[in-house]
């Protein structure tokens, strides 16, 4: 990981900004999801990247279908429509 040296300090409600340098570096534009992790004493943010829990290629969340909970791309969702679950 590389140090930039950028200090930015929580707001009242908890909240950072990440500095336009970085959200350029990353592609990071407003609206895009953010995941969170913890590992010991670091915080790591990360571009979440929707995948298909079937075929794992990532997906846009407009070409992509829950199902229970999970996403399915529209090429698996076709795939399962065409199988006889039947059997």
């Amino acid at each position: 990981m590389k140090d930039i040296g950028i200090v930015r300090r929580f707001d009242l409600a908890g909240r950072i900004t990440l500095p336009i340098e970085i959200r350029k570096r990353l592609n990071l534009y407003t609206g895009d999801p953010i995941e969170i992790f913890t590992d010991d004493n670091t915080i790591i943010l990360r571009k979440y990247q929707n995948k298909c829990v079937l075929c794992d290629e990532p997906v846009d969340y407009d070409e992509c279908t829950e199902l229970n909970g999970k996403q399915v791309c529209k090429s698996c969702l076709e795939k399962l429509e065409q199988q006889d679950i039947s059997k």
